[in-house]
């Protein structure tokens, strides 16, 4: 059991674990967290799993969590590591089941005033026009060379299939292509589940939502990101869907079957892993690219279904397109350059935060540095961001990705009613569509830390910069 007497207060939002609290630790653990919130979760195994990463091969600086850091498996969500790629590992467990979980955030041309009376109508059209829930398909259903295309190519397949619009991959992170995807390499099973899923959103806390900018922060910044006050704006959470995970599931039960081979000690099974450059490593990598593609052009079919809707509702011709503002992955391993040298950056429930000038980011961002997106917990607020200078020296150009769990779905469901949420939701005066009580309730804002308290933390620590503040006005869930 880890106590507060075993971390050292490096400033007001950092906090540390030393490689002398146990033996095998090849770097420090680092949390940027409040001491409040660090209180908080004291009692969880979250900061032990941080530690474990640790002590896994390759891994350079320290092992790094945000402040939305909770349990996971293997690694903690909101963890951070990088790992040397001529003597490293790459890790399942450090991206997770859902590869490649991101936010989509695209901007309309409407205020809240001029749409505000077709709200429900959009809600529901919306609702209708993207399916949801555990395990839900989708009406897309491909052949399997298209589907491979699709693993292979990502948004490309989107853009030759007339889903996408040829800027629409400007503002994707890696031009939502990840190149050396080989879909050869993801199972004929993890296929079949993801068969019929392109264009769905899923269930747990994948969602779509209506927003309105409520409040600027950095007026330059917002003017170059295209917001403003009042402004409307959809965001989009979801990512590789069953696919994903039978992936994450099929290179766990691989890497635990020869990580022996390669003399590697851990000490939690769930950290199974292989040397990146070897042959388990690097298929890992190919398949986990694929799934990755896979889900930013699940969010790309989800993209064209929600403009057509605006199109078909509101009829006001070019007024009703939308533009996407950015969308980041927060559940991926990355091949990344930092000072020089060559990474496998694990980025599991964590954003990238990219500062300016950073050569992979387009054109119209190298100013501001890149939009991070962070969703709220369902009926509270969301933000967007931008990456700093100072995320790239310290965190690998890592910020958090979101509110964070507080309590599990369980324990939600135990303490919260249907009746007392919904009510809370219309007080608030957010359109409601979920598919049922109970994943309603497991969302629940109170199941979540606080979302502002976390940006508050990675503002104040200079991660990232605040650059608005989005008020949620309808919720889709599955």
């Amino acid at each position: 059991m880890i106590s507060k007497k075993d971390l050292k207060k490096i400033s007001e939002y950092v906090w540390e674990i030393p490689r002398s609290f146990r033996s095998g630790m090849r770097v420090p653990a680092r949390i940027y967290i409040t001491e409040k919130m660090l209180d908080e979760i004291l009692d969880e195994k979250a900061i032990e799993q941080l530690v474990n990463v640790a002590t896994l091969p390759g891994v350079e600086r320290c092992a790094l969590a945000m402040p939305d850091i909770h349990q996971g498996y293997g690694f903690p969500i909101g963890g951070v590591a990088a790992f040397r790629t001529e003597d490293g590992v790459i890790s399942p467990g450090g991206v997770g089941y859902d590869i490649n979980c991101g936010v989509r955030l695209l901007l309309s041309k409407y205020s809240y005033f001029e749409i505000k009376d077709k709200l429900p109508e959009l809600a529901t059209g919306i609702q209708k026009s993207v399916p949801s829930g555990v395990g839900r398909g989708g009406k897309l259903i491909l052949g399997r060379r298209d589907f491979d295309e699709v693993l292979n190519m990502g948004v490309n397949w989107a853009l030759k299939n007339g889903y996408a619009k040829k800027e629409d991959l400007e503002v994707l992170e890696e031009s939502g292509c990840y190149a050396g995807a080989d879909a050869s390499l993801v199972s004929d099973h993890a296929k079949k589940r993801g068969a019929d899923q392109l264009g769905t959103i899923g269930s747990g806390n994948h969602f779509l939502e209506v927003q309105e900018v409520d409040e600027i922060y950095d007026e330059k910044i917002a003017k170059e990101f295209g917001l403003s006050v009042g402004q409307v704006t959809v965001m989009i959470h979801t990512g590789s869907r069953g696919l994903g995970h039978q992936v994450c599931t099929d290179y766990v039960r691989l890497m635990d079957r020869v990580i022996e081979n390669y003399n590697i000690h851990l000490p939690d099974r769930e950290l199974a892993c292989a040397p990146f450059r070897s042959k388990e490593g690097r298929e890992y990598f190919q398949a986990m690219a694929a799934a990755a593609n896979f889900a930013w052009t699940n969010r790309q079919v989800i993209t064209h279904s929600i403009r057509e809707v605006f199109k078909n509702l509101l009829k006001n011709g070019e007024k009703d397109e939308l533009d996407i503002l950015y969308d980041v992955a927060h559940n991926i391993a990355k091949l990344e350059k930092h000072e020089g040298k060559e990474y496998i950056v694990h980025r599991k429930g964590a954003t990238r935060a990219f500062g300016p000038e950073s050569p992979e980011l387009p054109g119209k961002y190298q100013k501001t540095g890149q939009p991070v997106l962070i969703p709220g917990s369902m009926g509270t607020y969301s933000y967007v961001l931008a990456g700093t200078e100072r995320s790239m020296t310290e965190a690998f150009g890592s910020s958090c990705h979101g509110a964070g769990r507080r309590i599990s779905r369980v324990e939600a469901k135990r303490r919260i009613s249907h009746e007392r949420l919904k009510n809370e939701l219309d007080k608030y005066g957010v359109v409601v569509r979920a598919g049922s009580k109970r994943g309603l309730v497991e969302e629940a804002p109170e199941a979540y830390k606080d979302v502002n308290d976390v940006v508050d933390v990675v503002s104040k620590s200079g991660l990232a910069k605040k650059v608005a503040k989005l008020k949620p006005l309808a919720v889709i869930k599955g």
